[in-house]
C-alpha cells in the first residue's frame, strides 16, 4: 500500500477591511461578510484556499492582504 505524503500546511492570509461597504453592490457586501469582515478595520486570518482566493479577487480593492506564517495571527 502506498504511503500518504504529508502536505505542507496551507498558506494563511490576514485580510483587513480597509474601505467601507456603504454603496457597494450586494454581491461585494455578501463576500466581505462571508470572509468575516463586517466593519472597517476588521481583521481575519484564513487559509489560502481556492475559494478564499476567489473571494479576495472580488473584493481586493476593499481589503488589504498580508501573508502570515502558520500559527502567527499578527
Amino acid at each position: 500500500m502506498a504511503e500518504r505524503v504529508k502536505s505542507a500546511a496551507p498558506k494563511q492570509v490576514k485580510l483587513t477591511l480597509r474601505r467601507s461597504l456603504i454603496g457597494r453592490p450586494p454581491g461585494q457586501r455578501r463576500i466581505a461578510e462571508s470572509l468575516g469582515l463586517r466593519r472597517v478595520g476588521a481583521t481575519r486570518v484564513h487559509p489560502l484556499t481556492a475559494s478564499v482566493a476567489g473571494a479576495v479577487r472580488m473584493v481586493g480593492h476593499l481589503v488589504s492582504i498580508e501573508e502570515v506564517t502558520h500559527g502567527k495571527t499578527g
